[in-house]
């Protein structure tokens, strides 16, 4: 089975999976944030399927606004809910795919540079995934 998204369903797709690493790179205290989003945003390039087409193309979303954490997190929490669940709509096997992509982006970003505050963004990550099952 395939997918065929929306403009507003891509949106909302790139907008979680750059918006995690971005949030990542918020959190990253003492932790080079701008290696974070290198190294996630690598990741996430290197994404082939309908997942990686979707991520390739020019994006649509924009950064998360706000001057903190918890701004950028309440808006990137809830698309990444919203991408697992509108995937698994229409094909189940890409809302497998997606949580495994921004996994795999969220240990590229990371590696060796896990802090408490990075953790515990992790976690809030993956709880956002996992409730879109």
């Amino acid at each position: 089975m395939s997918i065929n998204l929306t403009a507003q369903d891509k949106t909302t797709v790139q907008t979680a999976a750059y918006g995690a690493i971005d949030l990542l790179a918020a959190a990253s205290i003492g932790s080079g944030p701008g290696k974070i989003a290198a190294d996630g945003y690598l990741a996430l390039f290197s994404t082939t399927g309908p997942i990686g087409h979707v991520l390739a193309e020019k994006r649509r979303a924009a950064k998360p606004e706000g001057k903190s954490v918890a701004a950028y997190a309440e808006q990137v929490l809830p698309a990444l809910t919203g991408a697992v669940r509108l995937l698994k709509a229409q094909d189940p096997t890409q809302a497998a795919e997606f949580r495994a992509i921004l996994r795999t982006a969220i240990d590229a970003a990371t590696a060796g540079r896990v802090t408490a505050p990075l953790e515990s963004m992790i976690g809030k990550i993956n709880a956002a995934l996992d409730a879109g099952e």
